[in-house]
């Protein structure tokens, strides 16, 4: 028995993309633009491959976490230049510096909460010490 390891040759309009990932047409075709997607052309129509799809739901997961589009673009590309094992090397790094990044932001977010908690205690006892703001 043979198994069939091929990719399925699925198409997908940009309707469809847009649909199932939650992004607007002008996203997918900067993301074009960028380089990130290249979709075959049928007149004006671009048909999306199984390759793009997939490339797309990784554009998206990585945009939900901050990454850059550079950042991205970079990611992608060396899957086709060296290959997988050099691609998740260099996304570790990247997922890496951007923890360390958003671990910092948290830090100055809840240093900016308690500043303002403290601010409005202040501001509660010394000019509302019934608790009633003005209307």
């Amino acid at each position: 028995m043979t198994l069939n390891l091929r990719r399925p040759h699925r198409t997908y309009s940009i309707t469809q993309l847009c649909k199932e990932f939650g992004a607007t047409p002008r996203a997918l075709r900067f993301y074009e633009e960028q380089g990130l997607l290249s979709p075959a052309r049928r007149d004006m129509t671009r048909i999306y491959s199984y390759k793009d799809r997939a490339r797309l739901a990784l554009i998206v997961r990585g945009r939900k976490v901050g990454l850059s589009v550079a950042e991205i673009r970079d990611i992608l590309d060396l899957y086709d230049e060296e290959g997988e094992p050099a691609q998740n090397a260099h996304a570790l790094k990247i997922f890496k510096r951007r923890i360390d990044a958003l671990m910092a932001q948290r830090q100055a977010v809840e240093e900016a909460i308690e500043a303002l908690k403290q601010a409005s205690g202040r501001l509660q006892q010394k000019y509302f010490p019934e608790g009633h703001l003005p209307a």
